[in-house]
C-alpha cells in the first residue's frame, strides 16, 4: 500500500493484493508506486519504506527519476565506503542517542548500481521507553537531520494499519476474498479519509469537547486523534437523533440546562456542516 502523510497521518492512496506470502519484489513495488507517483508528481516527493523496501535496485530506479527516498535497512545489509572492505551494517558502532551519517557509499556487494547516502541513529531513551534498534536509513537526502525527520512520519502509516485492523474496522476479521477485500479496502480508505478530515474541522471549531474526553488524568499526550474525533462526531449526531424526542422532554424541564443544550446544538451544527 501506497500512503500519503498528511500532518503525521497517513492516508492510503493506492494498493495492490499479492498472490504470496513473501517479499515482493522490484516489479512488484513498481507496480503499485507508479500510479502513486503519476498522481502526485505536480508534488516534492520523498519515498519512504520500511525493510520490506530496502532495495538498492528500487532506490537506482528512483533515484532515475530524481524522487528523494528514505529506506530503512536490515541490520545485515552490507556497505563499503571508499577504498573499504565491505562489511554488515550490524559493525557500525552505535548506541542510544547517536547520529552517524555516511556519504557516498556502496551498498549491497551487487554490481552495477551508484553510491548512496547512509543515515544511522539510534533514538535514546523517552518517558522510559527505549528503541530496541538503530534506523539504518538508505537516501539521496544530503544530510542526517533531514532524512531522520522525513523518516519519523513513516509512523503515521502503522496508525493507518491499526485502524485498519483492530483498532477501528476491522478489516482482518472481514475473511472476504480477493474481490471484496479489494471493494472493502476501498471504502475503508474513503471511511478513514473522510473520518480523519471530519476530526480535523471539528478540531479547528473548537468542538471536541462535545464528541470526546478531551483530557485524562497523568496523561500528558493527546487522548484523540483526528481519525477517532471524527468517527465520535459522527456517532454522536446519529445517537441524538435517535433520542432527541426524549432529550427535549427533559430539557424542557431542567430551564438552568438550557443554555448548555443550545450551546450543544450548534457544536452539532457545525460539526454536521462539514459531511
Amino acid at each position: 500500500m501506497v500512503s500519503a502523510i498528511y500532518q503525521k497521518r497517513a492516508l492510503p492512496v493506492f494498493w495492490v493484493l499479492l498472490e504470496k506470502d513473501s517479499s515482493s519484489n522490484l516489479r512488484e513495488q513498481q507496480k503499485v508506486l507508479r500510479p502513486a507517483i503519476r498522481l502526485l508528481r505536480k508534488y516534492k516527493l520523498v519515498i519512504i519504506g520500511d525493510r520490506e523496501f530496502h532495495s538498492v535496485e528500487l532506490a537506482s530506479w528512483l533515484q532515475g527519476q530524481n524522487i528523494s527516498f528514505v529506506f530503512r535497512q536490515k541490520q545485515d545489509t552490507t556497505f563499503r565506503e571508499k577504498r573499504q572492505n565491505f562489511q554488515p551494517l550490524s559493525n557500525i558502532p552505535i548506541h542510544p542517542g547517536v547520529r552517524i551519517f555516511y556519504s557516498n557509499v556502496n551498498l549491497t556487494q551487487k554490481q552495477g548500481f551508484g553510491r548512496f547516502n547512509l543515515a544511522v541513529y539510534w533514538k535514546r531513551q523517552y518517558r522510559g521507553k527505549q528503541e530496541e534498534q538503530a534506523w539504518y536509513l538508505l537516501t539521496n537526502l544530503p544530510d542526517l537531520k533531514t532524512a531522520i525527520h522525513i523518516y519519523s512520519q513513516r509512523f503515521g502509516i502503522e496508525a493507518m494499519f491499526r485502524d485498519c485492523k483492530t483498532g477501528g474496522y476491522n478489516l482482518e476479521g472481514s475473511k472476504a476474498n480477493p474481490n471484496r477485500l479489494t471493494r472493502l479496502i476501498l471504502l475503508i480508505a474513503l471511511a478513514m479519509t473522510a473520518a480523519w478530515l471530519q476530526g480535523e474541522r471539528t478540531v479547528l471549531q473548537r468542538q471536541q469537547s462535545y464528541v470526546c474526553r478531551t483530557q485524562e488524568k497523568g496523561r500528558t499526550r493527546k487522548r484523540h486523534r483526528n481519525f477517532w474525533i471524527g468517527l465520535y462526531g459522527q456517532n454522536w449526531i446519529v445517537a441524538f437523533h435517535e433520542c432527541q424526542l426524549w432529550v427535549e422532554e427533559l430539557i424542557t424541564s431542567i430551564r438552568n440546562k438550557q443554555a448548555f443544550y443550545r450551546q450543544g446544538l450548534r457544536a452539532m451544527t457545525l460539526i454536521q456542516q462539514a459531511f
